[in-house]
């Protein structure tokens, strides 16, 4: 039998209809969230990974640490309210948040096309600097590579981060429950929208930036003042509907959203509108999703409020026992619908 053979027979992925990697399979939507499961997942399968969190906490002599990788492909390298480096440093910063950990240390790799302006290249390295000294992290490792003109867009920069975990929580995607509050820490979409209007050469009344920005301080407070909290994911790829969905489906619950509670800025959802986007399918850098307690709710809201990145935190909808993960989302007009996950690549090379 041939190779070739073997991998059809094997493979979970129905490749007769996806033969070759499509952009559609970095984006977030239902076509990541299949190349994951069923290639990546199937084949390296252990207990810590079918977690399919942010970062994964594990034992270490006594303590618990948390450990994240992330990749960096956007375009263009600077952008309204960021760039590639300071990006590359909030996410894997806010990764680790995401377990409720704090985080302590970066490596960097960085994938450099051959005539990169090395001016540009500093810059990039100078921005991760000062990002990382924002957040309290050190960069200690790292790897350097360069490919040939035209093979590399520039420079991709690859990252992973540890941090400790100081609590006794199960922040999981698997310990959210029925009865708990849905909250997002600040107004969505401003990330991918930031990136497009360059791209597309857009003008509005008022510039949209990025909301790139690390959030564990936030999280870090929640945890201080004791909320319960059973689930953190920060709002990148696929935006909140993706977020959600994954959620919904590794607890087995209903996640129940009402849209006009959904914080979304006017210009934004402009912008969304004449690219025809949902703003809820929009990446953010800068924003997360927390599944508390109902008996907390309030109280970390208000919390989340206090924090300047969090001043425009809302309570957004809640969980619902069902027979079937999904999300629905209740409009304006009262009227529910099914809130699924993208199929295909909105926005490619956002992050």
């Amino acid at each position: 039998m041939e190779p070739n053979d073997q991998f059809a027979l094997s493979c979970p992925i129905p490749i007769a209809q996806y033969p070759h990697v499509l952009l559609a399979h970095g984006g977030g939507g239902r076509l990541m969230h299949q190349l994951i499961g069923k290639m990546f997942l199937a084949v390296f399968r252990n207990p810590l990974l079918e977690t399919q969190h942010d970062s994964t906490v594990v034992p270490w002599t006594g303590r618990k640490l948390a450990f994240t990788t992330d990749s960096y492909v956007v375009r263009p390298l600077f952008f309204p309210g960021g760039d590639i480096g300071s990006m590359a440093v909030h996410g894997t910063v806010n990764d680790l948040a995401m377990s409720g950990a704090r985080p302590l240390y970066l490596s960097a790799a960085f994938i450099i096309e051959e005539g990169l302006p090395m001016e540009m290249l500093w810059k990039i390295a100078c921005s991760m600097q000062q990002a990382a000294e924002r957040c309290g992290v050190q960069i200690i490792t790292g790897d350097t590579k360069v490919v040939d003109k035209g093979k590399g867009d520039g420079v991709f920069v690859n990252t992973a981060g540890i941090g400790i975990v100081e609590h006794d929580l199960q922040i999981t995607p698997q310990n959210v429950q029925p009865g708990d509050a849905v909250l997002v820490s600040g107004d969505l979409g401003r990330h991918g929208m930031a990136i497009m209007a360059v791209r597309e050469g857009l003008q509005f009344e008022s510039a949209i930036e990025s909301d790139s920005a690390p959030v564990h301080e936030i999280v870090r407070e929640l945890l201080k003042a004791g909320i319960e909290i059973h689930c953190l994911r920060d709002l990148t790829r696929g935006g909140l509907a993706s977020a959600l969905n994954e959620i919904a489906e590794a607890a087995r619950v209903r996640i129940e959203i009402v849209e006009k509670s959904v914080p979304v800025r006017e210009d934004v959802h402009a912008a969304c509108e004449m690219l025809g986007l949902d703003p809820l399918h929009v990446a953010c850098e800068g924003r997360f999703v927390a599944f508390v307690a109902a008996a907390d709710a309030d109280r970390a809201l208000s919390i989340m409020r206090g924090h300047a990145l969090g001043a425009e935190s809302a309570a957004i909808g809640r969980v619902a026992e069902s027979s079937a993960p999904l999300v629905t989302l209740k409009s304006a007009i009262g009227a529910s619908r099914i809130l699924d996950m993208p199929s295909g690549e909105q926005l490619p090379r956002i992050c």
